[in-house]
């Protein structure tokens, strides 16, 4: 097998553990756990699933600690096509996002806490520690808000990379900008126009589904041989 189609296959393997386990604690959690509006449903909710909301947890530090290999894989893909890009890209791509899935991870430990009722929480009445957790469930959702951020902006010199490789559809890189902008326009609208957030998300759904086709293509196409060939020759 050609080094670069075995570094692409190795990328999107990692890529598609990422894509599988994320969602789990981003979108299956909150909408079958969380009430809006009514925390001591949202409560109960985790208290009664607490090994459903702890997977969850342990999903996101997952997550964080793939997308440190990611980058490097990809890294290791894209460093001879622009140096440069692949050094931002993983910045973008690795340290930072990981830095605030671990950071926020520390939110749902906090609304687990509250949710038991630790001893030393008696001080609180009930309905004090339902509404503390559902405030630190709210934390929670703005820090993937922010995270969202760097989820776009790291998209920007990943699909340049992909456009100039060659060996990778340009389209498929194009797509990648454009997902990078859905993110962004989600994240600022959630900060910004909370009231038309999902209608947003909505919105830029197929925006989203880039990462998804650059997965796929890296995981069984890999890389054009022929393309590399031709740009040795």
């Amino acid at each position: 097998m050609h080094p670069t189609v075995k570094s692409a296959r190795i990328a999107g393997a990692i890529y598609l553990s990422l894509a599988l386990t994320a969602p789990f604690s981003l979108i299956f959690i909150p909408s079958t756990l969380i009430v809006r509006g009514d925390a001591a449903a949202t409560a109960s909710n985790i208290f009664a699933h607490e090994t459903m909301f702890r997977l969850g947890m342990v999903c996101d530090i997952f997550t964080a600690t793939i997308c440190i290999f990611l980058v490097l894989a990809l890294y290791r893909l894209f460093k001879p096509v622009d140096q440069n890009l692949a050094v931002m890209m993983v910045i973008l791509g690795g340290p930072m996002p990981a830095a605030i899935y671990f950071l926020n991870v520390l939110n749902h430990v906090a609304a687990l806490l509250l949710v038991r009722g630790a001893d030393f929480l008696n001080v609180f009445t009930g309905p004090q520690r339902n509404a503390l957790a559902m405030l630190f469930l709210q934390v929670h959702h703005h820090g993937v808000l922010v995270n969202e951020i760097f989820w776009g902006i790291w998209l920007f010199p990943f699909g340049a990379l992909v456009y100039k490789s060659r060996f990778l559809p340009r389209f498929i890189g194009v797509w990648l900008v454009i997902n990078g902008f859905a993110y962004l326009a989600m994240s600022f609208t959630g900060l910004l126009l909370p009231q038309y957030e999902n209608m947003v998300g909505n919105v830029t759904f197929p925006a989203l589904l880039g990462e998804i086709v650059i997965v796929l293509w890296l995981l069984i196409k890999g890389a054009d041989v022929r393309a590399l060939e031709a740009e040795a020759a």
